[in-house]
């Protein structure tokens, strides 16, 4: 997917780009698929600030996805290519045999009129195409991949993300995940084949602080520029150094701390990403 960038008739523009939206082949046209989801702009439910530097962003409508794809047995055919404000990868909304129509991710290569399938096993390792782990061949790469049997697909869901089936044992297949870490999951999960299109969103430059408040990001201070009531990092004459390591507003680590609770599900991890 090509990247355009723009004649630079601003400081903001000379820097800025963005992908090309030659791809997309239709406007959202299934009103059951679109709904309105409440902002909560990093609120919990009692409505204090939990996540910061978070606001509503621009106006959207989720696009309910197919993460589960248990349409087993019915044939599909790919009607459109959407854009989808709420992921950074293209969707595909699929008209099946049946008259149902769902939205998917966009595996890479996938265009409209191609065929999508969902099964248990049997089927052909074709792009797009939907089974359980234990009936997909060894070395094939897979997205939307199922951490628990039936509760859709959870890993290697954004743009450009992939994972591989590395080998099988008992009732698990070993997985190499996008970070790089190797993971058992259950063979009974279902996933799909390929990778994830729209790979060159990484490529990107936002270009202007107003860009990111579209995205709902808000702007962060540095804590070298607070008070010293405010922050750890701040106070001082002229611009120093933090004295110690760098920490949050809270006085927790903020660099290379781990702070990964212990689970049961780590005992299914093999490798981790970092060594």
């Amino acid at each position: 997917m090509a990247i355009k960038t723009y004649k630079p008739y601003t400081p903001s523009r000379r820097s800025m780009s963005n992908l090309s939206s030659n791809d997309i082949t239709a406007k959202p046209s299934v009103r059951k698929l679109l709904t309105k989801l409440p902002v909560t702009a990093g609120r919990n439910n009692n409505g204090r600030i939990t996540s910061r530097h978070k606001e509503g962003g621009a106006k959207k409508l989720y696009r309910i996805i197919d993460f589960k794809r248990n349409k087993f047995g019915v044939e599909g055919r790919v009607n459109a290519i959407e854009y989808d404000p709420y992921r950074n990868c293209r969707i595909a909304l699929v008209f099946y045999a049946d008259g149902d129509k769902r939205y998917i991710l966009q595996a890479n290569g996938l265009n409209v009129g191609d065929l999508v399938l969902s099964a248990e096993g049997g089927l052909d390792i074709k792009n797009a195409y939907a089974m359980k782990l234990k009936n997909i061949p060894i070395g094939t790469i897979i997205h939307n991949i199922e951490l628990h049997p039936g509760a859709g697909g959870q890993l290697a869901r954004s743009a450009g993300a992939s994972a591989q089936i590395m080998g099988r044992e008992k009732k698990y297949t070993i997985i190499r995940m996008p970070s790089g870490e190797m993971r058992y999951i259950l063979s009974e999960c279902m996933a799909t084949i390929g990778v994830v299109g729209n790979a060159d969103f990484a490529n990107i430059s936002l270009g202007k602080a107003g860009r990111n408040r579209h995205l709902g990001v808000r702007p962060q201070t540095r804590g070298s520029a607070m008070n010293p009531v405010d922050h750890p990092h701040g106070g001082g004459e002229g611009k120093t150094g933090s004295s110690g390591h760098p920490v949050s507003p809270w006085g927790m680590p903020a660099k290379g701390y781990k702070t990964r609770r212990k689970k049961a599900s780590d005992r299914l991890i093999i490798s981790r990403r970092k060594k």
